[in-house]
């Protein structure tokens, strides 16, 4: 079973930035490529970001030139820089990954708010 563990969420107001990170407790990333999604209250989860095992990136047209995904094999970690927030990006954060999308982070929250 392998376990992701998020990171990196909080309070902030809109413009500013945050780093998501993932860590996986094995190199899932690097072979299976990894995604973000967020949830937000009331709704359903949606796809975010995509990284795949060499590397191609897709954003969602929501976050598309505000959020950079990432990741280092080396560390087994996955990243989303989050720039320009805005309130509606307001959710909790999650991490995916596996052969068939099996492994899910815990969720983080992110609060876009004056």
């Amino acid at each position: 079973q392998v376990q992701l563990v998020e990171s990196g969420g909080g309070l902030v107001q809109p413009g500013g930035s945050l780093r998501l990170s993932c860590v996986a407790s094995a190199g899932i990333f690097a072979i299976y490529g990894a995604t973000w999604y967020r949830q937000a209250p009331g709704q359903q989860r949606e796809w975010v970001a995509l990284i795949t095992s060499d590397y191609y990136t897709n954003y969602a047209d929501s976050v598309k030139g505000r959020f950079t995904i990432s990741r280092d094999d080396a560390k087994t970690a996955l990243y989303l820089q989050m720039n320009s927030l805005k309130p509606e990006d307001t959710a909790v954060y999650y991490c995916n990954g596996g052969s068939e999308g099996q492994y899910w982070g815990q969720g983080t929250q992110v609060t876009v708010s004056s």
